[in-house]
């Protein structure tokens, strides 16, 4: 039978469901033809380098499931090669559930979504924790982040797709928006100007 990079999350049950909602044929389809992708590509790696943020996925041994907000400079999750992710794991709230679960079950899950340009990206793979690798973690720190660097977290990608951009609400971050409010703010100050030159007269 033949495998496909898709299977990591196409189960037997999960494509049985597919065919009995009536989806199955069109997933079928992007099988064939090229299907998901199983290595970092010119697209992706831009993608990540404008990235601030993302959602780790873990579960632990009997399969309880954990998601994590990261955050950190655009690019912080960055490609160590074609078939390789890492960031460095800054210091935190101490309660170590993704290192706990890592530790027992190495399959993990990245999310990374664009919410200004609607734009989402799902990659599974296996994570592992890396201590003590200063090299490394020079690798990935960014001296211009506030984050203390306490470890190195690698991800290895099994299988990655690019999601469709329906329902993504539109959001900025303040980095973003900065320029248009400066915008709005030196026409307001023109504006009132021209204002208080008009009532002057």
């Amino acid at each position: 039978m033949t495998q496909y990079p898709s299977d990591i999350a196409f189960t037997p049950t999960v494509k049985a469901i597919q065919a009995e909602k009536g989806s199955r044929s069109s997933y079928a389809n992007m099988e064939e033809r090229a299907g998901w992708e199983t290595t970092v590509t010119p697209e992706l790696e831009a993608f990540l380098a404008t990235q601030d943020m993302f959602y780790l996925g873990t579960a632990n041994s009997e399969g309880q499931p954990y998601i994590q907000y990261r955050g950190g400079t655009p690019g912080f999750l960055k490609v160590i090669d074609k078939k390789t992710l890492g960031f460095a794991d800054f210091g935190g709230n101490r309660q170590f559930i993704s290192m706990g679960n890592l530790s027992e079950n190495p399959k993990a899950f990245i999310f990374l979504i664009d919410y200004a340009r609607s734009r989402r990206i799902k990659l599974w793979g296996k994570a592992r924790v890396m201590e003590g690798d200063d090299q490394l973690e020079a690798k990935l720190s960014d001296p211009s982040y506030h984050g203390q660097v306490e470890r190195a977290i690698l991800f290895d990608i099994e299988a990655w797709d690019v999601n469709c951009p329906q329902h993504i609400h539109k959001r900025f971050t303040p980095k973003q928006i900065a320029p248009v409010i400066e915008e709005l703010k030196s026409r307001i100050a023109e504006l009132e100007a021209k204002l208080k030159a008009f009532e002057a007269k």
